[in-house]
């Protein structure tokens, strides 16, 4: 497993487990964060704050690796998830992630996520 791999690996296990320290061991300290089409940050302080996620939703999200491959310093990640609702049932999401390396850290992390509420693909 390479080095951009192993980072990757341990920021998802960190994000399993909503552990700070752990996740933002993984980053630069310049690190970007886009979910398009929800927002865009800069910086680990930022970082952190957004960690927990929206105050609607109970951490830690159930993640899985459908699949991960690296080309260069760049890895990207297909990923399914669930995290449970506040106000009851669960969100189910479908992710696709690209985290861009700089010294075996993230240094940008772009990510697609998906609603399904229907099936696999709806």
């Amino acid at each position: 497993m390479s080095r951009n791999i192993e980072t990757v690996t341990t920021y998802l296990d960190g994000f399993r487990k909503n552990d700070h320290e752990q996740i933002l061991s993984c980053l630069t300290d310049d690190i970007e964060w886009t979910v398009f089409g929800a927002f865009r940050l800069t910086g680990k302080d930022a970082y952190d704050k957004a960690i927990d996620g929206p105050p609607g939703l109970i951490d830690p999200p159930h993640l899985e690796v459908v699949r991960m491959v690296e080309q260069g310093d760049v890895v990207m990640a297909e990923l399914t998830g669930t995290v449970q609702r506040a106000a009851g049932g669960e969100l189910r999401m479908s992710m696709a992630e690209v985290f861009v390396m700089r010294d075996g850290k993230i240094a940008e992390r772009r990510a697609w996520v998906i609603e399904l509420k229907e099936n696999d693909h709806r």
